[in-house]
Order: C-alpha cells, then structure tokens, then sequence
C-alpha cells in the first residue's frame, strides 16, 4: 500500500464514521458496469463542496488491492449488487490530487515534473522489481506494471482542471499538461493498462480547437450529468430523512440549499408530467422523456443540519473572490443580467461557447456559462435559463457586489432594510423616496422602459425582504396576477404584502386593481394582516409615487 498507489480505505472509513453519512455507493455499481469499455472514461465536473473528494475515496476503497473492504460495504447499497465482490478490492488503484502539488511548487512550471517523480518514486516502492526496469515516467511504470501481471489500474485524478484554472494565462503549461495526462489516457499503451479513468473537477475539460482534450472522456457536468445527477449532490428524497432526524422543515433547506435542478433520462415517458421544478416530474428534453431531479449543495446542507443555522456556509470556500472578479467583467450586457437574477428573474444562456477555461471568454454567455458549473448559477436545461439557485448563493452575489465595483447596486443594498420599515410604518413619502434613489442607482443597468423593468428594480429594493418573506413574482391570484406577493415565512411575525405596480397611470389604480381582482387570495388560510402597496412610475416626469393600506378581504 503506497500513498498513490493501492491506498487504504482511510478516506471511506472517515466519511462512514462521521455523524452524518449519505449512501452513494450506487455509483459505483455504474462503474462496475463500464470497466473495460469504451466507456471507462470519466470526467465528473461539479462545484466546490460537492462531494468530489469524498467520491474519489469511496472508489479506491472499492477497487485498491491496499485494503480489504468488504465488512466497510456491507451495510451499504452496493452490497446488493449481485456483482458487488467481482472487482473488490482486486484492482490496482492509482490516485493524486493536482492541487496539491500546485500547491507545493514554486513556480507552475515544477508541478508536472515534481508529480511525476514522486508517483513514479511511490510506483517503485510498490513493485519493486521496477527498479530494475528503470521507467522514466508514471505512465511508462504502469504499462510494465500491466506487462508484469496483466492487472490494470484505475487512475483517479482530484483537481484535474486547477493548473487550467490557477495558471490560466500559462499557455505553454497548459498543453504541456494537457499531454501528460494523455499519457495516462490516450495512448496506445493506456488502452492495456487502464481499466477505468476517473477524474474530477469544477469545469469540464478544455476545449482546443472546439474539442474536448481528453476527447474519449465523457463528461458528467452540471449542464448535463447524465443519470449520474443523484450523486452530485444529495437528492429530495435524502434531504427529507435528514430533516425528519434532525426535525428540521424541509423548506427551509430548500430555500437556503436547493436550486441545481438536473434531468435524467426515463422510459416511456412514464410519470407525472406538467409540473414545473418539481422533484420528480417528467419533461420532454432533447428528444427523450427526462425525470427533473433537485439536486442540494451537500456541504452546505450537513453543516446546516449539525450546526443547527441556515447561513452561508459557501462563503468559506475560497471561490468567493472567483465569483465576485466574474461578476465585474465588462462584458455587455453582464450586470444586468446578474441584476435581473438577483431580483428573481432567469435569463437565457447560450453555453455551447464556453472554452472550459477561465481565459477565453468571449460573450457574457461564457461567464455565465463558467458560473453554472461553479455552482453559483442554477441551469434549467429545459429551457435554457441561468438562475441564483437559493439563498445561501444569493448572500455570497451580495457580498461580492458590496465589495467590489458594483458601487452603485450596494448602495441601493444597503437601502432595503430602510425600505421594508417604510412600508409596515406605512410611510408613503419614505417608500417612493427609497425606490427612487434605488432607481438612479439601477439607472446604467436597466432601461426603464415598461413595467418588466420597474418589477426587477423594486425586487431588487426590497430585496433583504428575503430573510422574512417567501417573495413571488407575479403569483397567480384571484382574477389575476399579483405583481409582487410577500408571503410570511412565520405568521404573525411581520405582515404579508402585495405589491402593485403601474406605469404612467397613478399608485390609487394599482390598489384599486388589488381589491377589484381579490389578489390576496393566495393567502387562503392566512389570518394576520395585509398590505397593499401601490406604486406608479411617471417616465415623463421621472416621479414615483406609493399608496399603501392596510386591508382584509371582507368578500
């Protein structure tokens, strides 16, 4: 057992003896099946904190000659699995991180040459008669390795894509390191010796020349995981029976942890269709019947349950500063999307574009693009669409925007708290002179030019209303549609209201609509009290105005 070649299960047992264990060793049962296939080839792209490394573990426990796993399955999916002992622990295993060796050197330049020697060192140690053999390389010692007993490896890589990203204006570096790893994965030798390629990483493998690199891999990403969705992250099913534990409501999760929603495939078409974003229902996508599944940031998710407190556990994940240098490239068109997510809404994405590096960005699309699989944007692949998946990435965009060139959006920030007791103070003045100080502050991101337009700019003024409210965007109601519904997460803490909005007509019709229309019907069985709020925007002029009750359905 060396430190990269054969591991032991140390990895497996740690995450198995922690308070909080999740079963996924279904994957490898996938696994199992593509050994020895054209489809031995994994590249598995996800964000940070999304349980990578933990995977990476399990499979060497799984495979490595170093150790003896079977009591450590047992109690475990795989176990089921009628071929679950045809290839435990009787496979050799190579694994490394590339972080760490970047990590280590001084310059980019020593990392492929300094990890090479020290895999190669601990392949010697392993078989020794290597030393006869004299290999100048890894990848040479593991074909001699395989000449030697016809046993092959599973190579799994950690961090494949951090020289791409960490030393990404080395272009040299980068194809340099680009052949080395086809040294493991494209070579007439590899074919022999490799039984299956694991590798993972937050983007998927750069293109060159419109092409994946490594273009025998298939990529599982966060745009298209294809069936391997429930092991990114934990699923619905797996959220519940931790809040059912740990006596935690669900929705609560939900709305701090949730929002990577990703499809599978299913047969026939059977199950429910016709729901939108919710966990299970079937859609019609890319010319086959797809199961949307909800995919929850693990990390987040666990630290929540154990800690007890739904904050921003992402915030510690070193990719803070990543998130908030994309967000102020000046790329047409950037800000105001990111705006328009912030305030709830999605935008359509055209991420075919994307280079898979953090270099090549060409349109805003490619930025976006990059923030999806670095799991600060959500991706509906149904309808092409970007959004601020939930609230934990919400906070971490408004803490970047407070620290970096986004000056005039935190102002207006900063002024929602003043806003929101405007309104329970029903102070008329004070609500249209806060929404238009926001206004001059939105002024160079959105064209004010029809109500769409005013609807993002007052999301975004009320916008830390998120802490206490469940905030819906034209909600089906009554006879209508409200513009803007607050709905209470506790009742009788703060009071529910319904935002009107008119444009060049006057705050009076926008209430007189609320009540005409029966709007607060999406409160049916809410007891505590209402506040309609009315607003008009005068373009002419450049005036707001407000109307505000406060009022009971007496129909």
């Amino acid at each position: 057992m060396g430190i990269y070649v054969n591991p032991g299960s140390e990895s497996m047992q740690s995450a198995v003896n922690s308070e909080i264990y999740v079963d996924k060793t279904g994957l490898l049962s996938i696994l199992n099946r593509s050994i020895g296939t054209e489809k031995r080839y994994y590249a598995v792209s996800r964000a940070r904190r999304f349980g990578k490394s933990m995977a990476a573990g399990m499979i060497d426990a799984y495979y490595s000659r170093g150790c003896d796993s079977k009591e450590l399955f047992a109690p475990f999916e795989i176990a089921n699995d009628p071929d679950f002992e045809k290839y435990l622990n009787k496979l050799n295993v190579l694994h490394f991180d590339v972080a760490t060796y970047l990590n280590r050197a001084n310059s980019p330049e020593d990392v492929i040459p300094m990890l090479d020697r020290a895999l190669l060192k601990d392949m010697v140690e392993t078989f020794p008669f290597l030393r006869d053999k004299g290999p100048e390389s890894c990848a040479e010692a593991l074909s001699l390795v395989y000449n030697e007993d016809n046993r092959r490896f599973v190579i799994i890589i950690d961090e494949y894509d951090c020289i791409i990203r960490d030393a990404a204006e080395n272009e040299e570096l980068i194809r340099d390191y680009l052949k080395y790893l086809r040294g493991f994965f494209k070579t007439e030798e590899s074919k022999q010796f490799l039984a299956l390629g694991y590798i993972t990483g937050i983007l998927p493998i750069k293109k060159v020349n419109g092409e994946s690199a490594l273009n025998n891999f298939i990529e599982y990403t966060m745009t298209d995981p294809k069936g391997l969705q429930s092991y990114f992250g934990f699923t619905q099913e797996e959220i519940n029976s931790l809040c059912r534990r740990y006596d935690r409501d669900p929705e609560d999760i939900r709305e701090w942890y949730d929002g990577y929603y990703m499809y599978a495939a299913v047969f026939d078409g059977e199950g429910e269709t016709g729901r939108d974003n919710e966990d299970g229902s079937i859609r019609e996508l890319n010319g086959s019947f797809q199961r949307l599944k909800h995919i929850y940031n693990p990390n987040s998710a666990v630290n929540a349950f154990m800690f007890r407190e739904l904050v921003p556990y992402w915030k510690n994940t070193g990719s803070f500063a990543s998130l908030r240098n994309f967000i102020t490239l000046n790329y047409a068109g950037l800000k105001d999307d990111v705006v328009r997510m912030l305030a709830g809404e999605r935008v359509g994405v055209d991420i075919t574009g994307f280079q898979n590096d953090v270099t090549s960005f060409k349109t805003k699309d490619d930025v976006l693009a990059c923030l999806i699989h670095m799991g600060y944007l959500g991706w509906d692949a149904l309808r092409k669409e970007a959004f601020i998946p939930n609230r934990e990435v919400a906070e971490v965009y408004e803490a970047a925007i407070k620290t970096g060139d986004w000056d005039d959006v935190g102002d207006a920030l900063r002024r929602s708290n003043e806003l929101l007791k405007a309104v329970w103070d029903g102070d008329e003045r004070k609500v249209a002179r806060v929404i238009s100080e926001s206004h001059q502050d939105y002024a160079s991101i959105i064209d004010f030019h029809d109500e769409n337009a005013l609807a993002t700019a007052i999301m975004m003024s009320f916008y830390t209303a998120r802490a206490d409210y469940y905030v819906k965007r034209e909600l089906p109601a009554g006879r209508g549609f409200a513009d803007i519904a607050f709905i209470p997460k506790v009742q009788g803490r703060h009071p529910a209201m319904i935002v009107e909005l008119k444009w060049n007509r006057s705050a009076r019709a926008a209430i007189r609509q609320v009540k005409d229309k029966s709007y607060e019907g999406f409160l049916s069985g809410y007891n505590g009290e209402i506040i309609l709020v009315g607003i008009n925007y005068t373009k002419k002029s450049g005036r707001y105005t407000c109307k505000i009750e406060k009022w009971k359905d007496e129909k």
